[in-house]
């Protein structure tokens, strides 16, 4: 077990970006609900206590044993700080002096090991309507802001730290020497957690966990699967049965170029068309969830059929990552519900298999440096995120197969453009949508009436909240001149600027 910090959440939107900070540093670290504590092992250097939408003074305010952390070193972020001040008799306050957004630390004490190098007048950031207005004895004050005297401190003589603002985002310009002090100095955590250590051990826990079994895995042609496959690959060789399901529903051309790619990596695949079954379950169907659910219940059909052509299988191979896995889990409720991963969501109950998760400690962009380590080709690294039902919520409406072919020309335009521009790294996810309207249109002498196609592009760090992707005009003319000139049936073409939130990256 790799030496780790431990980050409790109490509900906090930033909770996520806690952990990717200490990741960066390289040193691994797990979140936890905070009514969840794993058992402190003496891999567990330290433990960071996260901020909360709710206040200390709350009736049934989320609560933690501290005595249970006695000798490690504790560091307190927002309600964290405002918790441990709480609990051992300080007093916290709904602040007349509310602070949301950029402030300046105006008193840094450079004495404290947590704040060695952090500039007086630092830019921080700020969010918390609560403040602690007095400290209790043994604690004092190691920074300040012009409203907010207790902005961090110490408990005297030991590792337990408070601190009001937000060292984990962007606008705290040394927050990440903060937490290098506190995960690194203070913890003494060793900067060893790296993409060779990650591929290593988990090659070697695979060997162990899976022996001389079989594993059968669904492929997608996306990130997470092929590193997953990749690693489980490594660890058992052909034992890995790999299967990719063509459900009528992919981008042009991507059944044939995801196979050959796969073949090229020496992987033991089977690809399976099983286009009119999903179109046959599809048929009459215009609600987005009953789309999904007919095209999740045929997948499972598809994938068991494949499956037990392979004698003697025990285990299911899934690309989960850490975002599934920390999502699945309500910080606000007394139990964790865990959701259905990808396509395969349902199979391990129907299939009766043990489940293997390579990639389930992962963040997205920890799993593409990873697979860059693997040597997976950069094409598949780099592929925008694909929703598991393909083009069947980019299709509103009803699914037809003539439906499916326009909607994939007209994509392949725009990636393909996308792509030629140099613009398709700089975009986090892209894709047309074949809208259920029709729009009056005139080509050559002749009126037509035919299908309107929207354009989605956002931005974005991981797509839990996105921007839509402000791309050249005369980029968005050229692609639209291209559909409407070689797609027939569409005749107009819009670009969607909304954001997420209020709207979603995918329009069902």
């Amino acid at each position: 077990m790799p030496e780790q910090i431990l980050i409790l959440d109490f509900g906090s939107q930033y909770t996520q970006l806690i952990a990717r900070r200490v990741r960066e540093l390289n040193v691994y670290c797990e979140i936890h609900p905070f009514y969840h504590i794993p058992p402190l092992t003496s891999s567990v250097k330290g433990i960071i206590l996260s901020g909360s939408p709710c206040s200390v003074r709350d009736e049934n305010a989320p609560d933690v044993d501290l005595q249970q952390f006695e000798g490690r070193p504790v560091l307190g972020i927002c309600y964290g700080a405002q918790l441990i001040a709480h609990k051992n008799k300080g007093t916290v306050q709904g602040s007349h002096a509310r602070e949301y957004g950029r402030a300046r630390l105006t008193r840094v004490d450079h004495h404290s090991e947590l704040l060695k190098e952090i500039s007086l007048d630092t830019q921080v950031w700020m969010s918390h309507a609560d403040t602690i207005t007095r400290l209790p004895d043994d604690f004092e004050i190691i920074a300040s802001t012009p409203s907010v005297e207790v902005a961090a401190y110490q408990l005297r003589g030991k590792p337990v730290y408070g601190i009001q603002f937000h060292p984990e985002v962007t606008h705290t310009t040394e927050g990440k020497n903060l937490l290098r002090n506190f995960v690194v100095h203070i913890c003494g955590c060793a900067q060893d957690w790296t993409p060779d250590q990650f591929i290593e051990s988990t090659v070697a826990g695979l060997k162990q966990q899976l022996g001389t079994d079989k594993v059968v895995m669904a492929l997608s042609g996306g990130v997470d699967s092929t590193v997953a496959a990749m690693l489980i690959h490594q660890a058992i060789g052909k034992n890995l049965h790999c299967i990719f399901v063509d459900n009528g529903l992919l981008r042009k051309n991507e059944f044939s170029q995801v196979l050959k790619s796969y073949e090229g990596m020496g992987l033991n695949i089977k690809g399976v068309d099983a286009q009119k079954r999903f179109y046959d379950a599809l048929k009459g169907l215009s609600d987005p969830e009953a789309k999904r659910k007919a095209i999740g219940k045929t997948f499972i059909e598809v994938f068991d059929e494949e499956a037990h052509t392979i004698q003697d299988v025990k285990w299911l191979g899934q690309g989960t990552i850490y975002p599934d896995v920390i999502e699945s889990v309500s910080v606000k409720g007394p139990s964790a519900t865990i959701k259905s991963h990808h396509n395969v969501g349902g199979l391990p109950e129907k299939m009766k298999l043990k489940v293997v998760e390579p990639l389930k400690t992962l963040f997205k962009d920890e799993v593409r440096v990873v697979g860059k380590t693997l040597g997976i080709d950069p094409s598949i690294l780099g592929r925008h995120p694909f929703p598991g039902p393909g083009l069947g919520i980019r299709i509103l409406g009803e699914i037809t197969e003539q439906k499916v072919a326009l909607l994939q020309e007209a994509d392949a335009i725009f990636i393909d453009s996308l792509r030629a521009r140099n613009l398709y790294d700089k975009v986090w996810q892209a894709g047309a949508i074949l809208l259920p309207v029709q729009s009056v249109g005139v080509m050559g002498d002749e009126r037509t009436y035919e299908q309107v196609v929207a354009l989605r592009a956002v931005t974005s760090t991981d797509g839990m909240t996105a921007d839509w992707a402000h791309l050249p005009h005369d980029f968005l003319a050229d692609v639209s001149n291209e559909i409407i000139n070689k797609v027939k049936g569409i005749n107009r073409v819009v670009y969607d600027i909304s954001s997420k939130p209020p709207a979603t990256i995918e329009w069902e």
